[in-house]
């Protein structure tokens, strides 16, 4: 009899902090005198994996060619090229611990930080890096550190959590980028070398195959209240990858970037031959849209899918168990008003196979909204090809910016008419937005969020905008009713 045992994915192998899982605790470095910092589970986050879209894809590079039969692989330039291109990334999170009630029995809080470590890549001269968005995640401060010993503050242009993708800027000259690959290229059984700072060894290169690609891993768990719906299509292989080597380099035998090291499968927390790595073209147009827009572009065909599996393609005559099964469209989606229907069978986009699911999200993520690509279907056993214009969410084709937005959501949540008082803010009309939903009557006059005082209605818009940029999904606010009484409201922030 078998005895039964579980595989943990454990996302990203950073350092960062405090835990890769519940299970395997990362050590944490403290301040001195700091309180202990809590430990905190890892996030677990996928990624989906296509070609650039403003500049068109590298051009279909060679694909990593073997060496002929006898003759050994030689790393070295590879290695060389690499290691200026991928920096340290080093981050702190001021944290607080204790009972959060301690501050009632006169005992405030003991402050700490927390800290963290992880790997990125330079993508130009101009300072800009991509990494996961899981070793930046929640960090107050972002420090970066060159392979030529030089290190430097951080600014965080943005950050996707759905595709485990973020992208940093630093001030500096005399940088080493790394040549985007086309991971499209990558084959099974082609040599890579994995590239970041396991454990704070910086500058470690460690080389082996690819295993599998289009890896779907559920690393990451969707959260509809953000619209955080993950895309995952590994590139699988068994180099060496550990903690702090996330947001690292995979790279092939010439150099050039063919994915962002994410995560590792394993039952101790450390390698076990099994890694995981975001496909350059995702990453490539992901933090392209970041760096753009400061968000993500993301387009959808329209339709609902499920797998093709034996009996379905036998049914159907498939000539190989493959493809995407189309079980219906949205209305007023590319996908339908191109003509797609229920019982397709998607079996290309844009010219790219998709066999399975994880690969057709990775396509798929590879344009924006607006853009138009060709797919190939299977329908009454013959192959037909569509035009489908791909859209948003909402069915739109523009481009959104993150600014645009923030100042949706912002006005979204409070949805009433304030107006700056002797002593706070009064509610002139709490509307059908939060404030409404909050039960809050008309004439009511806040005094406080979260604890601080607000003397205006901009004290109450910048303590909204803070809650919402770490996330939060409610705020306490303190309040006098049009009665005199003084009561608390909690106002939801999704």
């Amino acid at each position: 009899m078998l005895m039964k045992t579980s595989t943990l994915f454990i996302p990203a192998l950073s350092a960062a902090f405090g835990a890769a899982l519940t299970f395997f605790a990362l050590p944490l470095r403290q301040e001195a005198g700091a309180g202990p910092a809590p430990v905190q589970a890892a996030r677990f986050i996928p990624s989906p994996g296509p070609a650039p879209i403003q500049a068109p894809p590298a051009p279909p590079s060679a694909p990593s060619s073997p060496a002929p039969a006898g003759t050994p692989v030689d790393f070295r330039e590879a290695a060389n090229v690499a290691l200026d291109a991928v920096v340290h990334i080093r981050t702190a999170q001021r944290v607080q611990s204790g009972n959060s009630w301690s501050p009632f029995w006169g005992q405030p809080p003991q402050a700490g930080i927390q800290r963290g470590s992880g790997s990125g890549v330079i993508l130009d001269a101009a300072g800009y890096i991509v990494t996961n968005h899981h070793v930046i995640d929640g960090a107050d401060d972002i420090e970066v550190g060159l392979n030529d010993n030089r290190s430097m503050k951080a600014e965080l242009i943005g950050s996707d959590p759905a595709t485990d993708i973020a992208v940093l800027r630093i001030d500096a000259g005399n940088l080493t980028a790394l040549e985007w690959g086309n991971s499209d290229d990558v084959q099974v059984g082609d040599w890579v070398l994995a590239v970041g700072n396991p454990f704070d060894l910086t500058s470690t290169v460690t080389a082996g195959i690819v295993s599998a690609k289009a890896r779907d891993i559920q690393l990451l768990r969707p959260d509809y209240e953000r619209d955080v719906f993950p895309v995952e299509s590994f590139i699988q292989t068994d180099a060496a990858v550990n903690p702090g080597n996330s947001g690292g380099a995979l790279v092939d035998t010439r150099g050039r970037l063919m994915g962002i090291n994410t995560a590792i499968a394993s039952r101790t927390g450390s390698y076990a031959g099994y890694a995981f790595a975001v496909p350059s073209n995702l990453a490539r147009k992901v933090a392209a849209d970041l760096i753009e827009f400061g968000r993500v572009q993301r387009a959808y065909l329209g339709v609902t899918i499920r797998p093709v599996e034996e009996a379905l393609a036998s049914s159907l005559g498939l000539p190989e168990v493959e493809g995407v099964l189309v079980v219906g469209t949205t209305p007023g989606s590319g996908a339908e008003e191109a003509g797609l229907k229920e019982g397709d069978v998607i079996l290309s986009v844009g010219g790219s196979n998709t066999s399975s699911l994880p690969a057709l999200m990775e396509r798929v993520n590879q344009f924006r909204p607006g853009q138009s690509t060709t797919v190939d279907i299977w329908r009454d056993g013959q192959l037909q090809r569509f035009e489908v214009e791909l859209r948003d969410r909402d069915g739109n084709t523009e481009m959104v910016s993150a600014s645009a937005t923030e100042a949706a959501d912002i006005s979204m949540v409070l949805g009433a008419q304030l107006q700056d008082a002797d002593d706070g803010v009064l509610v002139v009309e709490p509307g059908e937005g939060a404030l409404g939903l909050a039960d809050i009557p008309a004439n009511t006059r806040i005094l406080a969020i979260d604890g601080q005082r607000v003397t205006r209605t901009s004290d109450l818009v910048e303590g909204l905008e803070t809650a919402m940029a770490q996330e939060r999904k409610a705020v306490l606010l303190e309040a006098t009713l049009p009665n005199g009484r003084s009561t608390w409201f909690g106002v939801g922030l999704r």
